[in-house]
């Protein structure tokens, strides 16, 4: 992890609320040095709901529009991004470690701005708050209401993973050709994948 600088992390996702990027956001603050936030880009719809809108921009969540992720790494900032966004938090249980579509828009920016992307994995929050359904209810613009297997969510426990910051060392230019940006994303992806495989392997439990 860059202990300054502009860099964008990019993780896999999942679990019925983020604390997949709760974790990450406290573990980067806990393992740099001075302690660094990182801003998590988030869905559009996040700055309509109630309440959590409002301690989300608290702890400097930001909607994901070009002009912020611009703004933030212009200034120096570490940005957290979910490539696979919602669909990824509602994935079936079945599929649990199995990255969604992996949309490229964090390569395309890393590349426009000449930043380095962190790729990293985490471990745990498929298993912490299972969904037995999603019912088909819009509220505040999210797509649905998750409905979980347990009242409360489990105590498992994170495994968080982080690889060497790849580096694209492609002009700004470069960012506007769709064929680079597709090879960029399915490298860092590539590099997801393998950070996940291997915290599975050398994890002994979900609870350990």
């Amino acid at each position: 992890l860059p202990s300054e600088g502009p860099a964008i992390l990019v993780a896999n996702h999942s679990g019925t609320l983020p604390f997949d990027a709760v974790m990450l956001f406290l573990d980067v603050a806990r393992h740099t040095e001075p302690p660094r936030v990182p801003r998590p880009i988030g869905d559009r719809f996040i700055p309509l709901l109630p309440i959590a809108s409002t301690v989300l921009a608290r702890v400097g969540a930001t909607p994901g529009t070009r002009e912020n992720l611009r703004h933030l790494l212009e200034s120096g900032e570490m940005v957290l991004i979910f490539p696979e966004g919602t669909p990824a938090v509602g994935k079936p249980f079945s599929q649990r470690y199995r990255l969604q579509e992996w949309r490229v828009g964090h390569a395309e920016t890393a590349i426009a701005h000449g930043v380095p992307i962190i790729p990293a994995a985490v471990i745990g929050a498929e298993e912490q708050w299972p969904q037995i359904a999603r019912l088909p209810i819009a509220l505040f613009g999210a797509p649905y209401l998750p409905l979980p297997l347990t009242p409360f969510p489990l105590p498992v426990r994170y495994h968080l993973r982080y690889g060497a910051p790849i580096r694209f060392d492609l002009p700004p230019e470069a960012a506007t050709r769709p064929d680079v940006v597709r090879d960029a994303a399915a490298q860092v992806k590539a590099a997801v994948e393998a950070l996940i495989a291997e915290g599975l392997r050398e994890r002994k439990g979900i609870f350990q």
